[in-house]
């Protein structure tokens, strides 16, 4: 068959299926986005502390003399060759600050940093046991590495330990898993993990994506609200998500940043962030360490820990109103099929919420859903009419 007219095919198969995805032009109002003339109110951004539509969207960045004159809008090049600029090394120190027990590291995105880890860190003689619904991009890091991989059932413990007395003969197993799961926002049992590795002596890989800037101490994640963070050897942490920037870090060791510098593909061979991302990454990092611009400027700016509060709090309102127990801002309205679901996000299209279908591969086949996601910009009227909203659309 002509390669043309199976594209043509696949695609023509993809919209009867109701899974045909297309590119629409939006443009950022605050808590709403505009599409072809009409508003909603944005229910599918993972701005989580609502900072794009805060007062900190025109705060001044911390500068420093370097950066006088610089072109700040661009770094041409791999860190490895001129693209480490100076705003990585500070964006570094400032995550360093924040984990003190840990060596930092920037990338451009979560999916480089996800898809680029298990490649570089298991080799083809050790083990790899993944979470069943971990991201696409850490079953992308298990297909790209040499070593073999299993996945565990989600969030089951003893189906872990299982895998890892079945291959106790493994020389260096990494458990890999999520702190809170992108699709249907639940935690993982992440104490239980820990202990097992206290007994099985693996290596733990945790993505903190969805909890960094919301959970625990200074908005650090689950592992550190559980006191676990020491425990963890690689933390992989997300800009784009609470901290409204672009970009990844990951934590760990001294020794393993070393090796990901040597080792990491994606780090290797992709272009550097532009240094008015870094500076605005860093700007972030360090209110939420420090709360010093709203401290020192209290009717300009708002507390980080206040909007950590006010997001809690639009999730234990929701979740009462729902009659649900939300684990998290992450909260599936579940559909099944395809069709199902985009008529849900259809109904609410109408009625003023930007609702998104989220449909397989995303989400396995018959688990089709709308994916809410809470943010701290809601106000209590907003959170009202849309429990309203869910409980017409089922």
């Amino acid at each position: 068959m002509d390669l043309m007219q199976r594209i043509a095919e696949e695609l023509a198969s993809l919209e009867r299926a109701g899974n045909l995805r297309a590119l629409r032009e939006v443009s950022c109002e605050g808590a709403y986005l505009r599409c072809e003339g009409s508003r909603y109110l944005n229910l599918s951004s993972n701005d989580y502390l609502g900072l794009s539509g805060s007062p900190f969207a025109s705060a001044p960045l911390i500068s420093d003399s370097t950066s006088e004159g610089e072109f700040l809008h661009g770094n041409p090049s791999s860190r490895l060759m001129t693209g480490n600029s100076v705003h990585y090394q500070l964006l570094e120190e400032e995550m360093a600050l924040l984990f003190p027990a840990k060596s930092a590291l920037v990338l451009g995105c979560g999916y480089m940093a996800n898809s680029g880890l298990m490649p570089a860190l298991a080799g083809r003689d050790d083990l790899i046991i993944a979470d069943k619904l971990m991201h696409a991009s850490a079953i992308d890091s298990l297909r790209l590495s040499e070593a073999p991989f299993m996945r565990f059932h989600h969030n089951d413990v003893a189906h872990l330990e299982r895998l890892l007395l079945q291959h106790a003969d493994k020389k260096n197993v990494w458990v890999v898993i999520e702190s809170i799961y992108s699709m249907d926002g639940d935690l993982a049992p992440l104490a239980a993990i820990v202990e097992l590795k206290r007994r099985y002596c693996f290596y733990l890989m945790v993505d903190e994506a969805h909890s960094f800037g919301l959970l625990g101490p200074q908005g650090k994640g689950l592992c550190a609200q559980l006191g676990l963070e020491d425990e963890v050897d690689v933390l992989m942490l997300t800009y784009g998500k609470a901290v409204a920037g672009a970009g990844a870090c990951v934590l760990c060791s001294p020794l393993l940043r070393a090796y990901l510098v040597n080792k990491m593909r994606p780090l290797i061979f992709s272009t550097a962030l532009p240094p008015i991302t870094l500076m605005w990454n860093r700007m972030v990092i360090h209110e939420m360490r420090t709360e010093q611009l709203a401290e020192t400027e209290p009717d300009c700016y708002p507390r980080m820990t206040d909007l950590r509060a006010r997001l809690e709090a639009n999730i234990s309102l929701f979740s009462q109103l729902m009659g649900i127990e939300a684990q998290s801002q992450i909260i599936p309205l579940m559909a099944g099929s395809n069709e199902r679901a985009l008529c849900m996000a259809r109904e609410g299209f109408d009625s003023g919420y930007w609702l998104t279908a989220v449909r397989p591969p995303t989400v396995p086949a018959g688990a089709a859903r709308i994916r809410l996601s809470l943010h701290a910009g809601l106000t209590e009227e907003q959170i009202i009419e849309l429990a309203d909203l869910c409980k017409k659309l089922g």
